[in-house]
């Protein structure tokens, strides 16, 4: 899979931008470059979206019909969703938000993204934690142009993000492709942990600690985009209030995400 965000349209952690991306021999590629090796790399059934100048997605539906962990992609009333993995209680999460027996994870994950925006009862944190199971996905919503990705705690999906050559955010489970956009501005997705356009980067299993960036060294021994990961010893000390009632949560960001 592969999303790519303009840098108007969402703001990374700034760990994530390498020095050393500047200077090296390999530079970092423009979104329409990535867009296109993509598609190149898998030429019969590569699904592509571009959303003006402001998201592209992109899917490769799994080569096997019945794979254990599985790979969707879902749009509904403008918005889309990129999800990898499995829920194993899929089926009681379908009842809670009135969803049919027939909806996969990508559609569940929009339902529990438009519930969040339209101010539901339940936190961002407290949703993610309800899903049992390898999961990580990508939202977007082209309406209130917002992105909301998260990559499960188990370590059996992996994500990973980088900065391209002109700012924008790129996110994929390809290493390869993130490595050949990004140069050295990139790092593994931390696991556990939500990312939203408005709120940044949030730990959903220890949702009060602080996100303590981490420098990575590659095996040239240069150093590059950084790990991120909860700091359990510290808390945020700010208190998170919802929003008024007329507010909405993708946009005002009452709601913590």
């Amino acid at each position: 899979m592969l999303a790519i965000f303009n840098k108007g349209l969402v703001n990374p952690p700034q760990e994530l931008l390498s020095p050393a991306s500047l200077s090296s021999l390999r530079k970092p590629k423009l979104p329409e470059e990535t867009c296109k090796d993509f598609v190149e790399s898998h030429p019969s059934n590569t699904f592509l979206i571009n959303f003006a100048n402001a998201a592209s997605l992109a899917y490769v539906p799994p080569q096997n019909p019945y794979p254990t962990s599985r790979r969707l992609f879902c749009g509904v009333d403008n918005m889309y969703c990129i999800f990898m993995g499995s829920l194993n209680n899929l089926s009681n999460l379908n009842k809670q938000y009135g969803l049919s027996k027939g909806s996969n994870e990508a559609m569940l994950v929009i339902e529990a993204y438009r519930t969040l925006r339209d101010r539901g009862p339940y936190p961002a944190h407290q949703v993610l934690q309800d899903l049992d199971g390898s999961f990580g996905f990508v939202v977007y919503d082209n309406k209130a142009g917002s992105i909301f990705a998260a990559l499960g705690a188990d370590e059996k999906v992996r994500l990973f993000w980088g900065i391209a050559a002109d700012g924008s955010v790129i996110i994929s489970d390809d290493l390869g492709v993130i490595k050949a956009s990004c140069d050295k501005s990139f790092a593994p997705f931390p696991t556990g942990c939500m990312f939203h356009s408005e709120q940044g980067l949030m730990s959903f299993e220890h949702p009060r600690s602080q996100m303590k960036p981490m420098p990575r060294i590659d095996s040239e021994g240069v150093i590059c985009g950084a790990c991120f990961q909860a700091d359990v010893q510290s808390r945020m000390t700010t208190n998170m209030p919802r929003v008024g009632s007329e507010a909405n949560w993708a946009l005002s960001g009452g709601s913590y995400v």
